[in-house]
């Protein structure tokens, strides 16, 4: 199974630029408080070391000391609100960026071919939904702000110190070397080190929310055994990715730790000679000393950040990712002059090497009701979804009328061909919104005359609310049946040409199915209708039956000429009527 593409750092990168582009205006004023803040911040340390020079010379009485008191407290008093009004529009800069990135990458699932969705698996995009997203909340509304609020104040401390004593101040690069170089191999490692990490967790949760939406059939098939392998597998490779991630923090952060004690020790130290031999004054000795240690504060910042950053990266690499994938679909393109569907000499594989359908050939006349039956794995399924152009043959072609489904632009496409699987859908929202997805122009009368069609109308009438009732994961539950029956109301609003129900009904108990699809059928005239079913009296009532098995077609015919054949499906007949189906 193949994963969806991460983006490099470059496309990253450039990424980022337009955000920050877009927001530059508010990026400006949010940097120029933090460094009106700072500036307030440097005010005590300079404070504090004209008071001991005063009091190394003229003691304490000295009304140069009042003064310098109260331009402390009042440094303090700016610095606590103007670091309020900074880090509040910090907030809400980075809450909209945020909301931007979350709506692009929504736009951009959205978007996502369903083929290419089916081949990346859920997990994947499960992960970059919940996983990633939530780490790059945290990078955007925290660790940016953060980060960048650091270096103002690490680059406005350092020009303070510059000022009072170049000299005083060589003594704190001490630490440089031992930051630099540790920082480069930390980020150099640490980088793929995140990657790896992410990944794991698509990988894990495609795993379980694979294994628990398929438990019965893993029960069925005794696969629990090996589910369970590959869940510990999974896990293991998680955890080992996170060890490797946390070693580097272990290695990094107590160079980064000692390098800070050794700086102020040294500018202590080196700063202390000075004033003891004059070069300096006591006062100078003091501030720079202590700007030395106020800088680590904004320096610690930069780097604990960085690991933050990381991980913020490497999930915005992967959520960008998303939008790099484009459909091969053209957006404009001729409509077909006609309804008929010819499949001509198609073969189809899900995996290289495995083809599921082998040379297969059929024509569908406009207005026809096919059934496609066949025992389960037969590529009936497969059949359908060529047939609904979601994927493309691996050779052979499959056309409407003259023209191949896969290069039909997607609303033309859905405009002549629609499919509906027994996987259903329920948004939140109202039964009105939920419907009118399909068409959004549709008026109530439209709406009820769906529900209707699909004998819906009388239970959604029996809501609290009716149409108007809210539905989904926190509004009135509905039945797995009632979900299809929507389905289906949507595909009645949409209104294809030619539709292709792969066990459209199968949720529902044989007699409502048999009633469903013969109110269906009362709608849907004239249509194509391409049923795929295991119930064998939607064979019984089409114009043609089509058998498939290991994918090929092997009988073709009205259900008299192929019980009259006595072939594959004159058996499967007489075995679903020895079951008991026949008066359903």
């Amino acid at each position: 199974m193949s994963t969806l593409p991460i983006a490099d750092f470059k496309t990253v990168r450039a990424h980022a630029r337009v955000l920050i582009r877009d927001h530059q205006s508010s990026f400006v004023r949010m940097l120029l408080l933090y460094a009106l803040a700072a500036i307030m911040a440097l005010v005590p340390a300079w404070v504090i070391g004209q008071i001991t020079q005063y009091a190394s010379t003229n003691g304490l009485t000295s009304r140069r000391v009042t003064d310098l008191v109260a331009l402390l407290f009042a440094s303090s008093l700016g610095y606590a609100l103007l670091s309020f009004l900074a880090r509040r529009r910090s907030y809400v800069l980075g809450e909209t960026i945020f909301a931007q990135l979350r709506e692009g990458f929504l736009e951009s699932v959205l978007a996502l071919p369903l083929a290419e969705v089916e081949r990346a698996g859920t997990g994947d995009l499960l992960s970059r939904t919940t996983n990633d997203i939530e780490a790059l909340a945290r990078t955007v509304r925290f660790a940016l702000p953060e980060w960048l609020v650091a270096i103002v104040q690490a680059t406005l401390t350092l020009v303070a110190m510059l000022l009072i004593s170049p000299l005083a101040s060589l003594a704190s690069l001490v630490s440089l070397p031992f930051l630099y170089f540790s920082t480069r191999f930390y980020l150099r490692y640490a980088t793929p080190g995140y990657r790896r990490e992410r990944m794991s967790y698509a990988t894990l949760s495609g795993t379980v929310s694979e294994t628990a939406e398929g438990a019965r059939t893993v029960d069925a098939q005794r696969l629990g055994r090996r589910q369970a392998t590959r869940i510990e597998g999974d896990i293991r490779e998680s955890f080992y990715a996170e060890m490797y991630t946390l070693l580097m923090r272990l290695v990094w952060f107590p160079i980064v730790e000692s390098s800070f004690a050794l700086a102020v020790s040294v500018t202590l130290a080196w700063s202390g000679w000075l004033a003891i031999t004059h070069h300096i004054t006591l006062g100078a000795a003091t501030t720079v000393t202590l700007y030395v240690v106020q800088i680590n504060d904004p320096i610690d910042r930069i780097i604990s950040w960085l690991d933050e950053l990381q991980m913020g990266q490497s999930s915005l690499a992967r959520l960008v990712g998303v939008a790099s994938v484009r459909d091969d679909r053209p957006s404009t393109g001729p409509s077909p002059s006609t309804e008929v569907i010819s499949v001509r000499n198609v073969s189809y594989a899900y995996r290289e090497g495995h083809d599921v359908l082998r040379d297969v050939s059929l024509t569908i006349r406009p207005g026809e009701r096919l059934a496609i039956v066949g025992p389960s794995g037969a590529g009936k399924s497969t059949l359908g979804r060529l047939l609904a152009g979601i994927d493309a043959p691996r050779s052979g072609e499959v056309l409407l009328g003259e023209i191949s489904l896969s290069s039909l632009p997607l609303d033309t496409l859905r405009r002549h061909v629609a499919l509906v699987t027994q996987e259903h859908h329920i948004f939140i929202g109202t039964v009105r919104e939920n419907l009118a997805l399909a068409k959004p122009s549709a008026n109530e009368s439209e709406i009820l005359d769906a529900l209707a069609a699909v004998d819906a109308l009388e239970w959604v009438n029996g809501l609290p609310q009716g149409l108007s009732t809210e539905l989904g994961t926190t509004g009135y539950p509905v039945t797995p049946a009632q979900a299809q029956q929507l389905a289906l109301a949507r595909l009645v609003l949409s209104n294809p040409h030619t539709l292709v129900l792969d066990e459209a009904t199968a949720l529902l108990d044989p007699r409502a199915a048999r009633h469903l699809e013969r109110s269906l059928s009362a709608v849907l005239k004239g249509r194509t209708v391409i049923a795929i079913a295991h119930r064998l009296h939607t064979a019984h009532d089409a114009d043609r039956v089509c058998v498939v098995s290991q994918g090929r077609i092997i009988e073709v015919g009205t259900h008299d000429e192929l019980i009259e054949l006595d072939g594959d499906y004159a058996a499967l007949w007489r075995s679903w009527r020895s079951d008991g189906h026949a008066g359903s």
